[in-house]
Order: structure tokens, then C-alpha cells, then sequence
């Protein structure tokens, strides 16, 4: 594995002309200032009426519509949610994209299964950190920085790679260390990351956990406590340091659980469940449904989602976390990952 550090990269190929950051949610915000504070002219395209507008004119950064922002700039960082960004490159977009220009992504859903398809003389990259905006914008500020992918889908100036890098650099990337990928590597992993192991794999297990306990009469506080509440301790451990740090700090009796007991649980049955969902992936199913689901209306969507938040181990967190102070002050609702 070759990780690119500060010295790799060149920032002139990007501090050189104008940044457009398309969307000032959570990665935009981190994203705009960072290049801001490495030198670069930045400007923040929004739509009217934004209510962001405001925030990124508070920050010291110029605000314009996309089209103008667009049509000033050398590279545009479209940081929007992923299903925003076919009807906004399309109208504001792309009619003001010129030879040489390059347009960036942070993650490749929309480029890979081709929702935008940008003109063969424009350079399209991916720079994607591996950590929220706030995280990005915290570690960059004390020097430090959230380490990125990157990577390049056209090579139209013969430059791209070179913006790629040097835009990671330039929000603090390289100065933890950047990695090189592919648009089909990063988009698929991430999307087979959040549904069978973070987000989908995570909350089913919870669930069922919670109603296996409560199915046998256990009461569900404390069902909820097992199987919700002290999972942040094992996946900040995990976080950490991996399987050594957790296997450090947690008893002999809950390792010896883990070494008996997580086969049974994640068993051959479930890896090929999880290779199911990646080839559902792979063959572009996925993004076919949830494409056609948008355009739809998504109600198949809003139907699923109201019936996970009706389950009971929500009633149930809620009274608990009432209990505990330091949850109050907590962000009640992230920004979406790439807007």
C-alpha cells in the first residue's frame, strides 16, 4: 500500500484558479474552509434561498448562485446529496464546464452508475476523507488532518491525478496520508460498508438482540442497555485500536463469549447473505432500486423507515437517554455524508 503524504502532492494545480464547493452541509462547510485557510480562492455555489447562505458568508466566504460559482471556477466540488447531483450538474452545472476543468466528487455513486456524465474534456476525481466534516475540519486545524481516498474516472488534462492529490492535500488529507482507489472500488465498498456491516448488519443485530432478550422476559431497559447502549464502548475500542485494544479492555469471560459465541451468531449462512448484497451491488441492482425508488417518490422508503422507527427499542432509548445528561448536548441529526 502506497499512502501519498504532503510532500507528493502539488497544490499549485489547484490553487491556481478559483474552488467552487457545491453545498455548505457538513463535508462542504469542512471542505471550503480548509481550502480557504491553504490559500485558496474559494467560492460556495448554492441555490437561492439556501438557508446555508448565510452561515458560509458568516465563515468569510463568497457566496453565488451554482451557475455562477460554476462558471468561475477551475475545479467544482459537487457536495450535495448523491440524488441531488444529477439535477444540478445537468442545469447549473455543466453548461459552464470548460476544457480543463475538473469536476470532484467525494463519493462516486452518481459518476460510477453514470447519473452524471460529464463531457470527455473535463477531468473528474474523487476525494473522499474518511471521517465527518467536523472531524475534518477539527483535525486540520490543529495541524493534523482526517486521511482521504482519492481517485481520477478522466484524465482529460493529463492532470487530474495531480488536482486529485493536490486537493487532498489541501484539506488536510496528505498530511495524514492519502490512499489511491478507483471510483468502482470506493463507491462499492463504501455502499456494501454501510448495509451489511454499519448501518443495515449494525441495527439488525441490535434489534434482534433487544427482541431475543425481551421474547425470553427479560425487561427491555435492560435489554436495551446490552444490546444498544454499551455498543458504543466496543466500537470506540474497535475504533481505536482494532481486536487488540477491545480484547485489552474488556473482561476475560466477554472474550472468551466473543471467541465461542461470534461464529455462531456471524456464521457461513450470514457471509453468503453478505455476498448476496454485494453482488447486488456489483451488478448495479442496488443503485437501480434506489434510483428508481427516488424517482418513484420514495414511499416503498418512507414505509420501511417508519416501521424501524416504530419499533420498540426506540420507546424504550428514548426514556433511557433521558437519564443520561451528556447525551443532551449531543448533535440531534448529522448532515447527510456528502452534502
Amino acid at each position: 500500500m502506497q499512502v501519498f503524504k504532503d510532500t507528493d502532492a502539488k497544490p499549485a494545480t489547484v490553487k491556481d484558479r478559483p474552488v467552487a464547493i457545491i453545498g455548505y452541509g457538513s463535508q462542504g462547510r469542512a471542505h471550503a474552509l480548509n481550502l480557504h485557510d491553504s490559500g485558496c480562492e474559494v467560492i460556495v455555489g448554492l441555490r437561492e434561498g439556501s438557508p446555508t447562505a448565510a452561515k458560509a458568508r458568516a465563515d468569510g466566504l463568497t457566496v453565488m448562485s451554482v451557475a455562477d460559482a460554476a462558471k468561475a471556477a477551475g475545479l467544482v466540488a459537487l457536495l450535495t446529496p448523491d440524488m441531488s447531483h444529477e439535477a444540478i450538474y445537468e442545469s447549473e452545472i455543466a453548461p459552464h464546464m470548460e476544457r480543463g476543468d475538473a469536476l470532484l466528487v467525494a463519493h462516486g455513486f452518481t459518476v460510477l452508475y453514470k447519473r452524471i456524465a460529464p463531457a470527455g474534456e473535463v477531468d473528474v476525481i474523487l476525494v473522499a476523507p474518511k471521517g465527518p466534516g467536523d472531524l475534518v475540519r477539527r483535525e486540520y486545524e490543529r495541524g493534523a488532518g482526517v486521511p482521504c481516498l482519492f481517485a481520477v474516472d478522466n484524465n482529460a488534462s493529463g492532470m487530474a491525478r495531480e488536482k486529485a492529490l493536490a486537493y487532498a492535500s489541501l484539506i488536510g488529507g496528505t498530511t495524514a496520508g492519502a490512499i489511491e482507489t478507483t471510483f468502482r472500488e470506493e463507491t462499492e465498498t463504501d455502499l456494501f460498508g454501510e448495509q451489511a456491516v454499519l448501518c443495515g448488519g449494525a441495527t439488525e443485530l441490535v434489534l434482534a438482540g433487544y427482541e431475543t432478550l425481551t421474547d425470553a422476559g427479560y425487561a427491555p431497559e435492560i435489554a436495551y442497555y446490552e444490546c444498544l447502549h454499551e455498543l458504543k464502548l466496543i466500537v470506540d475500542l474497535l475504533y481505536e485500536g482494532g481486536l487488540q485494544k477491545m480484547h485489552e479492555f474488556i473482561s476475560e469471560t466477554a472474550i472468551y463469549g466473543d471467541l465461542v459465541s461470534g461464529p455462531r451468531v456471524v456464521n457461513e449462512e450470514t457471509r453468503a447473505r453478505m455476498k448476496d448484497v454485494l453482488e447486488d451491488i456489483r451488478n448495479g441492482t442496488f443503485a437501480k432500486n434506489w434510483i428508481a425508488e427516488n424517482e418513484g417518490g420514495k414511499a416503498e422508503y418512507k414505509k420501511m423507515l417508519d416501521a424501524d422507527l416504530a419499533h420498540p427499542i426506540e420507546a424504550t432509548g428514548k426514556q433511557l437517554r433521558a437519564m443520561m445528561p451528556w447525551l443532551q448536548d449531543a448533535p440531534k441529526k448529522s448532515e447527510p455524508k456528502a452534502a
